[in-house]
């Protein structure tokens, strides 16, 4: 785990410019090390328009809210900006993958708040589907199935056995995000950071980065220790970027983990120093791991390269999704005053 100063008085608020940020958006703009430029894939119009059919193929755009949830949150956007040069059949699992997560996510945070205990039937029909292969019984079950199904044709079989893994972690993730939720007193730094990387749902998306290069990465390859390093940290700093930009909603709707209200709990100051106390441990993070991929790039096989780079996509496209999605668009209008 990246680490931080903690002594949030030595924080500027001012750019090297001079030009002080005016709301929380700029401030991110101008302190977030962010050295992978921005790309767009060529078929996300093709991809948003799949995410819809399939949506309403899986019957879930007549669900209370969703269609206004999809249109608020672009996933074929972010999709697109993720995964820039994948082929069109990819590129439109993930896009897929990200609308189902979303959707997922927003009614699991919804029960959970009630109780965490009334996610327990939702989240075990998910296990089940992913670990033993189980009819499902929802609509959002049978979304999961077919995603599942997706990913096996697309996939080798050691790559869907991947996938179905970090996906049940996720699925596990939302459980415990719950209880934190539940509990009376919120969680510490430590224990909100590592609900976060169960919740974050970036993982499973790499072995579909891997699907997308011309051959299967070797065991060697895939587990060396190195290249799991730069897994967790692309995961990490995908994640934390969006919680930037959306610690104002979060805050608003009472949410813990955030890796930016994590700092504000821990440090007890303001929203916009906050920001900038996780900026400084997400820069951190993306350092390492521009550090460690050159140290590595030697040793890699083209396809161990596209495969990194896959989880550099990640960094990247979770920037600038988050930049202009309107789900966060309350950080544009919050003043960037401590």
């Amino acid at each position: 785990m990246a680490t931080v100063s903690t002594t949030h008085e030595e924080v500027t608020l001012t750019p090297q410019n001079g030009i002080p940020a005016s709301n929380l958006t700029q401030l991110i703009d101008a302190h977030l090390h962010m050295p992978f430029p921005f790309l767009s894939n060529r078929h996300a119009s093709e991809a948003a328009a799949g995410v819809d059919a399939w949506l309403r193929a899986c019957g879930l755009t007549g669900e209370l809210g969703v269609t206004a949830m999809i249109a608020f949150t672009r996933p074929a956007e972010l999709a697109s900006y993720n995964s820039p040069t994948v082929e069109l059949d990819i590129l439109q699992i993930v896009a897929n993958q990200i609308a189902y997560q979303f959707i997922f996510d927003d009614r699991a945070e919804e029960i959970g708040r009630r109780s965490p205990g009334g996610l327990l039937p939702m989240l075990s029909e998910s296990i089940a589907i992913l670990r033993d292969d189980a009819p499902p019984s929802t609509r959002l079950g049978a979304a999961l199935a077919d995603l599942h199904r997706q990913v096996r044709e697309r996939c080798t079989p050691a790559q869907a056995a991947r996938w179905a893994w970090k996906s049940r972690e996720y699925v596990h993730g939302l459980l415990y995000e719950a209880v934190a939720q539940a509990h009376p007193r919120p969680p510490r730094m430590g224990l909100s950071t590592s609900i976060r990387s169960l919740t974050a749902g970036v993982e499973p998306f790499y072995p579909l980065a891997e699907a997308a290069q011309p051959c299967e990465l070797s065991a060697e390859e895939l587990h060396h220790p190195v290249v799991q390093r730069l897994s967790r940290l692309s995961a990490d700093a995908a994640v934390w970027i969006p919680d930037l930009f959306s610690a104002v909603k979060e805050q608003r709707a009472g949410g813990m983990i955030n890796l930016a209200l994590a700092h504000q709990r821990a440090h007890r100051c303001s929203l916009p120093t906050a920001v900038m106390l996780a900026i400084r441990q997400i820069n951190s993070t993306i350092r390492e791991f521009e550090r460690l991929f050159e140290e590595i790039k030697p040793e890699l096989s083209p396809a161990g390269i596209g495969y990194v780079e896959g989880m550099a996509g990640w960094i990247r496209g979770c920037y600038y999704w988050s930049r202009t999605v309107p789900r966060y668009a309350d950080a544009a209008l919050t003043p960037a005053l401590v």
